[in-house]
């Protein structure tokens, strides 16, 4: 449609909010457009012909604000059909005046084209027509477009403050039944300020992005310490793949660190189908070729999602138990929010070379009274994301790798992970649930086990070329890792380590190396990633000491796999403990070495820092005195 022929047609479909809705029948299926997109002047003119409405149904994905159709006095004339329980609409599903349709975001537009949920009306919010026509769905694309491809009968809003944006995010006047032209200020959506908890979760996720991944970004104060932080540690070229997103990414394209560069698909574009902010986001985006809004068949599905390299998909969760099972629409019985796209953002990300799938979740609930970190889900709470699907789980307190773990490998990560005065309760229940050894040892730990001032990273010489070798703090759910590195030591090395000849590791003394409380005693172990593999940790050495409190000195052990022994890890190891020893105050280390052990004699010596050695005749061990 070009020249004047559309644009006489336009003028026949313009109809005032009262005229429009008065063609809406008795008993139709009403689409609204999602989020700040929602039409809200035709939304507010249908609540005042509610008495002239009858058993009508209202279907959408998100609505913010004032609702007048959810008032209970008008439940004879409309029932919302939710698939995502907003604030605002959370009352009235909880009341049972409000449905809930649980679904993937990237399954909605098959139902609405199907026919399998037939809509009768959509009632959308578009930019004027260019001069071709064209109206942009602007900041709601998402579901918008198929609801409104599919609906009978199309009534928009034509609001002079919709951006125009790029992308598959236009329909023509002609597709359009009737046009109410109505210039009104957009929804706009800020984030609540994030807390010291929330920054700690957004400062874990950071950690994991590396340069060149791409990134899903919802909206609210997660996402917004996430891009804080991103901001502080100074990645660079970073792509975004999203259904939605807010004013926190604007910072990220001002600073240079989100270029799309080096995406896989639609290189050089932010991707996503719907965005909620503030004017300032949206005068941002209007016109601006950098952003392409697309539909959520599209922009959700797992396959197209996949094939970014290094995807990083980003969630939150309601409750995770201690398998991995993670609660996000619901608390108990009681539907909270919804599905969304957290199922199609997960799965493609595991699909994605590289890529990264995290569920964010504080540690506790109603202020600090209960942990979301369970031994079994609330009842009537619904599993959104399967123990089978579960990648990485991030609290304040630190994150929990659970991809291909084990039950027991995944409730030790898990229990280091959950709020230190819930620890041992969960240890307690997942003993008598079998998920674990009867005899596993009490979490010490009062804090966290990620602690960044215990973590450092160099790199090294290596059998096959350069090696990063990252030292941090030892967990319990590394007992098995512990485990490997004793069975690839030396006949030798056992028996200097442990001055007897093992021929296997008892648990007892595997928990050993881990149970520590980080207070007087510290335990850290050397890692690397075989093959750069970033989802494989290997363990290659082990350090610890015990602090004796009446001498404030302290007993150190080394241990380093053979292969990688004589390149410097071990003094890597040594120095760190030291460091570490001496900022909580400890005077000296003690070691106790067997005299035939050249080479640990000859490399404490070498450290310059031996006060006293002297034989042990009773025991026949040297004792070396080191000054911090």
């Amino acid at each position: 449609m070009t020249g004047s022929k559309w644009t006489e047609r336009y003028k026949k479909k313009i109809l005032t909010a009262d005229s429009a809705i008065r063609k809406i029948k008795r008993g139709s299926r009403i689409f609204l457009g999602t989020g700040c997109g929602v039409p809200y002047h035709l939304v507010q003119e249908l609540a005042k012909y509610a008495n002239h409405m009858s058993d009508n149904e209202i279907v959408h994905l998100l609505t913010l604000g004032d609702t007048p159709s959810a008032d209970p006095r008008f439940q004879e004339q409309f029932r919302h059909n939710t698939f995502f329980v907003s604030e605002n609409i959370r009352s009235a599903v909880a009341e049972g005046r409000a449905d809930y349709s649980p679904i993937m975001l990237s399954d909605i537009p098959r139902l609405f084209r199907s026919k399998q949920m037939p809509i009768d009306v959509a009632m959308i919010q578009v930019s004027p027509p260019d001069e071709h026509g064209y109206c942009s769905l602007g900041i709601s694309v998402d579901i918008t477009k198929s609801g409104a491809e599919s609906a009978d009968m199309v009534i928009a809003q034509v609001n002079d403050n919709m951006p125009v944006t790029h992308g598959d995010s236009f329909i023509n006047v002609s597709d359009i039944d009737h046009l109410v032209p109505y210039t009104e200020p957009l929804r706009e959506f800020e984030a609540n300020e994030g807390d010291e908890t929330i920054s700690l979760i957004g400062s874990y996720v950071a950690r994991l992005i590396e340069n060149e991944s791409t990134l899903e970004l919802g909206i609210g104060a997660l996402p917004q310490a996430v891009c804080n932080s991103l901001l502080e540690i100074g990645v660079h070229d970073l792509g975004i793949h999203t259904e939605m997103f807010s004013d926190s990414l604007v910072p990220l394209i001002e600073n240079g660190i989100v270029t799309n560069r080096a995406k896989t698909i639609h290189r050089g574009k932010v991707i996503a189908s719907f965005a909620m902010g503030t004017k300032k986001l949206y005068d941002y985006i209007d016109n601006n070729p950098f952003f392409q809004f697309l539909p959520s068949e599209y922009v959700n599905d797992p396959y197209v999602i996949g094939q970014n390299k290094k995807m990083i998909a980003i969630n939150s969760a309601l409750e995770i138990d201690l398998t991995g099972q993670v609660c996000a629409d619901s608390i108990g019985h009681k539907f909270y929010s919804g599905i969304g796209g957290q199922v199609d953002f997960i799965r493609g990300a595991s699909r994605s070379p590289g890529g990264k799938a995290i569920i964010c979740i504080q540690s506790t609930a109603m202020e600090g009274q209960v942990s979301r970190i369970v031994p079994r889900l609330s009842e009537g709470a619904g599993v959104v994301t399967t123990r089978g699907d579960v990648d990485v789980i991030i609290t304040e307190y630190g994150l929990a790798n659970l991809h291909g773990k084990t039950i027991r490998e995944r409730v030790l990560s898990l229990i280091a992970i959950a709020h230190p005065k819930f620890r041992n309760d969960l240890l307690d229940a997942a003993k008598k649930m079998r998920y674990v050894f009867e005899d596993q040892v009490p979490f010490q730990v009062k804090g966290t086990y990620f602690a960044t001032e215990y973590e450092t990273r160099e790199t090294f010489e290596g059998a096959d070329g350069l090696v990063e070798v990252h030292l941090r703090l030892i967990r319990p759910d590394d007992a098995d890792r512990i485990k490997e590195l004793f069975y690839d030591l030396s006949e030798e090395s056992i028996y200097f380590r442990f001055l007897t000849p093992l021929r296997s590791l008892r648990r007892q003394t595997l928990q050993d190396f881990y149970n520590v409380d980080q207070d007087a005693d510290i335990s850290i172990v050397a890692t690397i990633h075989p093959d750069d593999d970033k989802e494989s940790e290997r363990i290659i050495g082990a350090g610890r000491y015990l602090l004796n409190r009446n001498t404030n000195q302290a007993e150190f052990a080394l241990l380093v796999q053979d292969q990688y022994q004589g390149k410097g890890i071990g003094t890597f190891l040594l120095n760190h403990l030291m460091r570490i020893a001496k900022s909580k105050g400890v005077d000296a280390f003690i070691a106790y070495v067997h005299p035939q052990n050249h080479r640990m004699i000859r490399f404490i010596h070498k450290t310059g820092k031996v006060v006293e050695s002297k034989m042990s005749i009773a025991d026949e061990e040297y004792i070396f005195t080191l000054r911090l």
